[in-house]
């Protein structure tokens, strides 16, 4: 395996596999006993739910929305939740 000129290598996908490792998924290098260690990032964990429903909650909704319009809305969560 190779380092390229911009620090990447490739996480076998045997790897990502057994330690549950995701696309986008937040890592850290951590030295550990003179070894250089990649290790899933401690993130808060959030309830993604609640935020979207309080989110649609104060949203002005008509009753003649489409279900796009609608899904536009818990859209907007994701976006600004990235």
């Amino acid at each position: 395996m190779q380092i390229t000129s911009k620090g990447q290598v490739t996480i076998p996908n045997e790897f990502r596999i057994k330690y549950g490792l995701l696309p986008h998924m937040k890592v850290e290098f951590k030295e550990i006993k003179g070894n250089l260690c990649l290790v899933k990032a401690k993130t808060k964990k959030t309830n993604r739910g609640p935020a979207i429903i309080n989110r649609m909650r104060s949203a002005k909704i008509d009753k003649r929305m489409t279900t796009e319009q609608i899904m536009e809305l818990t859209r907007g969560y994701q976006e600004d939740d990235k």
